[in-house]
């Protein structure tokens, strides 16, 4: 059986699966892993003086990772640079955010040519290569140049933008060139797919015969593959002490008034001015509702060295204290802002003690915060999910979420209203909708059909 080499910016270092800490992506990879053995290789986090390509193995729960620290140049203009400043953005719709620079796009390939050089003596002959994400679209190409003929694969965990907005890229048609050097791609959506085999065709003259693209000789699988969560463990999660704990303290804070939550990464994509904005709309369009509700937004800081995201928590800082001054009374406060990650575990409980679920991107490849929200629900008494159409999420739980453009203040306060007056009849309904679709494409669902058309043989022209 062919061994696994997953390669990532950043590598899940081995954990017990109980603890709670780990994200439903590094859940399924791990697991790829000690199926099939192989190892995650990727950035150790740290900088060093000079890049010297020394590998730091660690092992533990089955998993063998493999980890290389980088320079502070190569960390600022591949990380901070061309992976969080020009793609980033572009990648969300944001073309106003985004930055170009020669040092950003020639940092990114030194990297990227860093570890193929670094991890290419690990290969073996019959190994499959599975690469996630944006930090890494030259990743296969430069193995490629390296003597690598191995199964490569690659996995898309952002939206693809349109055509045009590609354009926008000095070197897109080189970029997307270099994805040809892989075997399949995936991507979470259809709407994503579509995107990319339009540049690929319109714009390089590539072919398209069924799921094969076809650019110079070389064939490209495309696939959507919806990620999904751990829902069993997720589920199993939500009845554990520490959930109950947290349940139990959100309920006591609460005293009656219904909670609204969003969970996010402090980033301008998730659309958290915009859901203050909508959520003030609610509190000025329906003053009886003001003392019945309130909002906790729990936003981790990430990316601090960027510019942009230190705007952004500025903006939210700003915007949630003008709110709470306006509306606060001496024992109410309209939004609780929070600037810290909570374990999984503990945001479990408080999803479950949420009557709203508020996930409002812009933009999201895929946003699994909506299917945590619906995992944790009571089956008996269940939240209602309220989500944006542009999250990658929509295209699974539309049946049950109620949709909204995250743009509109206007919708999202008539949302709101919709979901606190909603019966417990449709609230169950809408959640049994969703989660059957949680349950059915869930993270191990992903995994193997992204690995299944990996580890397949390659497709033969007749």
């Amino acid at each position: 059986m062919s061994r696994l080499i997953i390669i990532s910016n950043r590598v899940s270092a081995p954990k017990d699966s109980h603890s709670g800490a780990q994200g439903g992506l590094a859940v399924a990879l791990s697991a790829a892993l000690r199926e099939n053995g192989g190892i995650w290789f990727g950035w150790s986090g740290e900088t060093i003086d000079q890049f010297n390509g020394h590998i730091h193995f660690q092992q533990g729960g089955g998993v063998t990772t493999a980890m290389v620290d980088l320079e502070e140049q190569d960390v600022d203009e591949y990380y901070n640079g061309y992976a969080n400043r020009t793609l980033w953005p572009l990648f969300h719709y944001r073309i106003d955010l985004a930055e170009y620079e020669r040092g950003f796009a020639g940092g990114y390939q030194r990297v990227n040519d860093r570890f193929a050089d670094t991890v290419r003596p690990l290969v073996q002959p019959s190994d499959v290569i599975w690469i996630q994400d944006y930090h890494m679209f030259p990743l296969g190409q430069s193995l490629r140049e390296r003597g690598c003929d191995n199964r490569i694969g690659f996995f898309l965990h952002i939206p693809w933008p349109p055509r045009r907005l590609l354009g926008a890229l000095p070197e897109a048609a080189e970029l997307v060139r270099t994805l040809f050097a892989y075997d399949v791609i995936g991507f979470h959506t259809q709407e994503w797919l579509d995107s990319f085999c339009d540049y690929a065709i319109d714009d390089l003259g590539a072919q398209l015969d069924g799921d094969v693209l076809t650019l110079d000789g070389r064939q490209l699988q495309v696939m959507a593959a919806p990620i999904g969560i751990d829902t069993t463990e997720f589920v199993a999660a939500s009845k554990s002490p520490t959930a109950r704990l947290a349940y139990r303290r959100m309920r006591d804070s609460a005293v009656g008034r219904d909670l609204i939550v969003g969970v996010d990464r402090l980033d301008y994509s998730k659309g958290l001015e915009e859901r203050f904005l909508g959520y003030e709309r609610f509190l000025q369009e329906h003053p009886e509702e003001r003392k019945e509700v309130f909002l906790l937004q729990i936003a981790p800081p990430s990316r601090g060295a960027v510019e942009s995201y230190r705007k952004i928590r500025a903006t939210l800082e700003g915007l949630s204290g003008r709110i709470n001054g306006a509306y606060a009374d001496v024992d109410w406060v309209p939004i609780r802002y929070v600037n810290q990650g909570y374990p999984r575990d503990q945001l479990a409980g408080i999803y479950r003690a949420a009557r709203i679920g508020l996930v409002t991107p812009l933009r999201d490849g895929m946003n699994l915060v909506a299917k945590e929200y619906v995992a944790a629900q009571d089956p008996a008494d269940p939240g209602v999910l309220i989500l944006s159409r542009f999250a990658g999420a929509a295209a699974q739980l539309e049946g049950g979420a109620v949709l909204i453009n995250p743009y509109s203040a206007e919708e999202m306060s008539d949302a709101i209203v919709q979901a606190l007056k909603m019966d417990r009849d449709e609230r169950i309904a809408r959640w049994r909708t969703m989660m059957d679709n949680v349950e059915g494409e869930d993270v191990i669902w992903w995994r193997k059909k992204f690995t299944d058309a990996l580890m397949a043989p390659a497709k033969v022209d007749a």
